[in-house]
């Protein structure tokens, strides 16, 4: 049996024994590597093209593996480890930091690590690193060794700092992340966000507003070179959404996609109505997502508010309501792909 499963896998080209594994979970591919020489050569090359390890343990060796083997370590194209619920020894740092220098083909990296470990200064792991990301996901504090790093990635297109981030000194240099199109952040003070933002090619940002910052955060989106053309707002402030949208439209007034989540303030059907005033300052808004806490509005009610924002904003195409529906135009009317109450 194994003879023959040998004869018909010789005959295929490797390019299509690629493509047959590229359809394969990852758990699928293990069985696979055993099975035979000429399957293991083509398929380890798809186990480690794109890794994902959300246990310590697992991750662990992982990184040991690739810092000591360069034919698996050669084929990582995207990474994601996950060591947020473990406290990592200098040991494991320096052992990440070997295997990291031998990920050359690297494009897309997420590190995450517990509070304990991103309020030291951990950036150092990159040191003699030499891959070229495209999209770069921490939660590791913003500080010096950090914005070094990212000014030696001139590709990344995709950044996100979602850890906590205290004032350290976090300078970057102008010519740094050049190409930087989307930014995402959670827990950023103001001043970081402007750091990253300013005199860079940004049109899609994903940010959290906290009572006091409100004003200062949406202004550093203004420091983009390009205008922001997608916002995703999570809102801890607890004034009603009706104040928070004219803050936004007189920033952006050509914004194109707003996502908002608001977590402080309850909506009602009344203030789902009232918000549709402040849509009208956008001048050419086409997307629109509303998440709040409250009592769930009756099929007939949502539908009313996409009637009444598409009124006071003619370029909207698709809203989403609290209910989860997704509302479109059809035949110059407002429907969606639900037509009856559950």
């Amino acid at each position: 049996m194994m003879d023959s499963v040998h004869s018909r896998s010789s005959t295929l080209p490797v390019e299509i024994l690629e493509l047959i594994f590229n359809h394969l979970e990852r758990c699928e591919l293990v069985p696979v590597l055993c099975s035979s020489s000429v399957f293991h050569n083509t398929a380890y090359r798809a186990v480690y093209r794109n890794i994902s390890e959300t246990s310590s343990v697992k991750a662990l060796k992982l990184i040991k593996t690739l810092a000591s083997n360069a034919t698996y370590s050669r084929h990582v194209r995207s990474i994601d480890l996950d060591f947020a619920n473990n406290l990592i020894t200098a040991n494991i740092l320096r052992l990440l930091n070997r295997a990291l220098q031998q990920l050359k083909s690297l494009t897309t990296l997420i590190l995450d690590f517990s509070q304990t470990d991103n309020a030291a200064d951990i950036a150092w792991i990159f040191q003699g690193c030499s891959f070229s990301l495209t999209t770069f996901t921490s939660s590791m504090r913003c500080d010096r060794s950090l914005a070094k790093f990212l000014a030696m990635q001139p590709t990344i297109t995709e950044l996100c700092l979602r850890g906590f981030n205290k004032e350290y000194d976090f300078t970057l240099e102008p010519k740094a992340l050049p190409k930087l199109e989307h930014f995402r952040t959670v827990l950023s003070y103001p001043s970081i966000i402007g750091e990253v933002l300013r005199g860079r090619p940004v049109e899609s940002v994903s940010m959290s507003l906290y009572p006091g910052d409100v004003c200062t955060s949406l202004d550093t989106l203004l420091l983009s070179a390009r205008a922001i053309k997608k916002l995703t707002v999570m809102s801890f402030e607890s004034d009603p959404p009706v104040a928070l949208l004219p803050l936004i439209a007189e920033r952006l007034p050509h914004l194109e996609a707003f996502h908002l989540v608001v977590l402080m303030t309850h909506y009602t059907h009344e203030i789902l109505l009232e918000i549709g005033s402040s849509l009208a300052q956008f001048k050419a808004l086409k997307y629109i997502t509303f998440m709040a806490p409250g009592i769930p509005a009756s099929f007939n009610d949502e539908k009313s508010v996409a009637e009444a924002w598409s009124k006071a904003c003619p370029t909207l195409q698709t809203i989403i309501l609290p209910k989860g529906l997704v509302w479109f135009q059809r035949d110059e009317n407002w429907a969606c792909l639900k037509d009856r109450e559950d």
